[in-house]
């Protein structure tokens, strides 16, 4: 199939393929707009059934990388990088050394940083062979003490802010206290996420498909555990999905429960016709694009060198965001991704 002919080719400015044949790499490099300034987005590793698969992901990434960088009023364009491999099979050094080589191929247009199946061990390497990379070294830690460049402490923050947010406005509560939260994914977000969730007295279920993620957030946070297929249909306050994308669709809409979802995850729906469903049904949906940003804007701070209370600031300010998106939109009869697109082509095109 032809790129520009792509149901999710969207005036994307690159689409670059990558391969290495000794280390094994294929890759693919998305660049969607850069109006605002280098294009800045994750290298995922994931093991996709096609190339077919691979393109659809990375033109959808990197579209909403566009978008989230807008709203957060970031000097960032969009992009992605997906590695077609297993992350717990196929990683070798000589793999990511050929796609800091791929990415430095790019002089600048497109940085990369950690995503699903990449971490701090991967970029390092990466950083190796190009300056073009971020999250690969030490930095001041917004709750104190010395970190690494790992963004996702800060992506869950974001969300547990956009939470607070949805909840004031669909709930009307100004606490989280005896919330009822279904996070489905307690990986490195998502169990950060259930940690602040936690400490502001929220009740967890959790549910993932790697069991020992369940039974630390079941051990240490005092979660209940339930399956994949239950974490839909509970009787709770907000559904989080923390885990991959496509998970707002028409058979799991046909048993949520919960009036507010705002999770961590890109790309929740699978349909974007799904988010005046979701209006329609009056459950609100914080736009994926929107709360989860503090990862991008950590990263972001990472090459500016503010401080890590600038950091905090800023990351906070997801809050206002949503707030507007969610006021927008109840005054203008739209689903929240209606605004939130409108707003982010809006800052992309030099407005507001």
């Amino acid at each position: 199939m032809s790129v520009f002919s792509h149901i999710d080719f969207d005036h994307h400015e690159q689409v670059v393929y990558g391969h290495d044949q000794a280390s094994g790499l294929k890759a693919i490099i998305a660049i969607h707009n850069s109006n605002l300034g280098p294009a800045l987005g994750g290298c995922r590793m994931w093991p996709y059934a096609n190339d077919d698969e691979a393109l659809r992901d990375v033109l959808r990434l990197s579209r909403g990388m566009s978008y989230k960088s807008a709203l957060a009023r970031l000097p960032l364009g969009g992009g992605k990088a997906v590695i077609m491999g297993d992350p717990h099979t196929g990683k070798s050094t000589a793999l990511f050394q050929a796609m800091g080589d791929f990415v430095d191929s790019l002089g600048g247009r497109y940085i990369t940083a950690a995503d699903s199946g990449t971490g701090v061990a991967e970029m390092q390497i990466m950083a190796e062979r190009t300056r073009h990379v971020a999250g690969a070294g030490q930095r001041e830690g917004f709750e104190g003490g010395v970190r690494n460049g790992d963004p996702s402490p800060s992506t869950a923050y974001g969300v547990f802010i956009g939470i607070q947010a949805a909840v004031k406005h669909r709930l009307g509560r100004d606490d989280l206290r005896g919330l009822k939260v279904a996070i489905q994914g307690v990986g490195q977000v998502g169990f950060s996420l259930a940690r602040h969730l936690k400490e502001a007295g929220a009740e967890l279920w959790v549910t993932d498909i790697v069991p020992a993620n369940v039974r630390r957030a079941v051990e240490q946070l005092g979660a209940t555990a339930v399956t994949q297929q239950e974490i839909f249909a509970l009787e709770v306050d907000v559904f989080a999905p923390c885990a991959m994308g496509g998970i707002i669709n028409l058979q799991t809409l046909e048993v949520l429960r919960a009036p507010i979802i705002a999770g961590a995850a890109n790309n929740q729906l699978a349909d974007a016709s799904l988010a005046e469903t979701l209006r329609r049904n009056e459950c609100l949906y914080a736009p994926d694009y929107a709360i989860n940003a503090g990862g991008i804007i950590d990263v972001c701070y990472e090459r500016t060198g503010g401080s890590a209370a600038q950091l905090k600031a800023h990351i906070e300010g997801i809050g206002d965001t949503l707030q507007q998106i969610f006021q927008r939109a109840a005054a203008d009869g739209c689903s929240t991704t209606q605004i939130a697109d409108r707003l982010a082509l809006e800052r992309l095109n030099g407005g507001e």
